[in-house]
């Protein structure tokens, strides 16, 4: 079994492009800073791994995914290899993302600039004390007074 689940930061932009012929495909590609459990004396404290995304999943990345953001994705590795212009062969290895979400709120990453922030809050959303915010007008239609 191939299964990858990570947690972390981007640590830029996603790159994304598209495939070419009749129906263009999504191609995201982007590195995610994982933290490690553990730290040692003057050891790297994060692991950066690429990941790429296809289709419906590299177009949500280009939507809404900014450096810094939050996620977790899960997914499966992938290895491949290629000969680089100087005749080396120059070994890969990528998360291929299946799924992604968010794994905070959008307030608590800072300033997430690839959001459409709303003028006000959704009925029924929740305010900054845990409870719903209930609108104007509404009480007659409680069931309870």
């Amino acid at each position: 079994m191939n299964k990858v689940i990570l947690m972390g930061r981007l640590t830029r932009d996603p790159e994304v492009r598209y495939s070419q012929g009749e129906q263009a495909t999504a191609v995201a590609r982007y590195t995610l800073a994982v933290d490690r459990r553990f730290r040692r004396d003057n050891d790297q404290s994060a692991d950066f791994i690429g990941c790429v995304s296809f289709g419906r999943t590299a177009e949500f990345a280009e939507k809404y995914l900014r450096k810094g953001t939050k996620i977790a994705v899960t997914g499966r590795i992938q290895t491949g290899s290629y000969t680089n212009r100087d005749g080396q062969k120059v070994y890969t290895t990528d998360v291929v993302v299946e799924e992604c979400e968010f794994a905070e709120s959008k307030n608590a990453g800072g300033d997430n600039t690839g959001f459409i922030p709303s003028e006000r809050p959704m009925p029924g959303a929740a305010a900054g004390d845990g409870f719903m915010n209930i609108p104007d007008g509404i009480d007659e239609e409680l069931p309870f007074n």
